[in-house]
């Protein structure tokens, strides 16, 4: 990092354009039905957030009422282009421009979405932005520790596990330890050579599977 480090630019509320999803700032009028939708038919993600499930789509618009209004976390509802339709959330949260530190949280994917191509375009938009617009040099990554699917996921997508912060929250009355994560920007142009190697369409046969892993494709590359 350069000594007259200065800052990064604050996050504004705009959406990332993908070929495949687009990260729009969340709108309950536009996204919330497809959310809600979306939501009902994904066991199992709300185990591990603060909020969740919803039992109506009343109390569900009124959540995402409140998370529409939130800066901090921005959050994003994840557009799949092809479905025309808002299949889960990710978010910006706990953003230092001064120190250059970011996180991505609050992600939840519907079931169409999850393992698919778009879900990981989703984090590579979110990383891209934050390194390559905004000029960050920390990314961070927390899950609960015992959220074994987020904790593999961080390390697919590159995040240094850094290790456990014991007792850090108490979630729905249970205690969590928070397992942290992360990418720097020394790190960053070969994790992004590497989501851009995955993400080609070469990458995949004509039935849409992958030929070579992300973890195989970052393995071959300097770290």
């Amino acid at each position: 990092m350069s000594l007259s480090w200065k800052g990064a630019r604050a996050v504004e509320r705009s959406p990332l354009e993908g070929e495949l999803v687009r990260l729009e700032p969340v709108d309950p009028a536009r996204h919330g039905r497809d959310l809600f939708e979306a939501s009902r038919h994904a066991d199992g993600i709300w185990t591990y957030l603060a909020y969740g499930p919803f039992e109506s789509f009343e109390s569900f618009t009124e959540w995402l009422e409140a998370r529409a209004a939130s800066t901090d976390p921005l959050f994003f509802a994840v557009v799949d282009r092809q479905a025309r339709a808002a299949r889960g959330m990710a978010s910006y949260m706990r953003m230092a421009p001064g120190d250059g530190v970011i996180e991505i949280g609050h992600i939840w994917f519907a079931p169409p979405l999850q393992r698919t191509r778009q879900a990981t375009e989703a984090i590579f938009l979110l990383a891209r932005h934050a390194f390559d617009d905004l000029g960050y040099r920390r990314l961070e990554w927390k899950c609960d520790s015992l959220n074994a699917p987020s904790r593999r996921a961080a390390e697919r997508f590159g995040f240094t596990y850094e290790g456990i912060f014991r007792q850090h929250m108490v979630i729905k009355d249970r205690n969590r330890d928070t397992a942290w994560f992360s990418i720097i920007d020394g790190e960053w142009p070969s994790r992004r050579a590497a989501f851009e190697q995955w993400l080609a369409p070469s990458n995949f046969d004509k039935h849409g599977k992958q030929l070579r892993s992300l973890t195989e494709i970052r393995a071959a590359r300097p770290a």
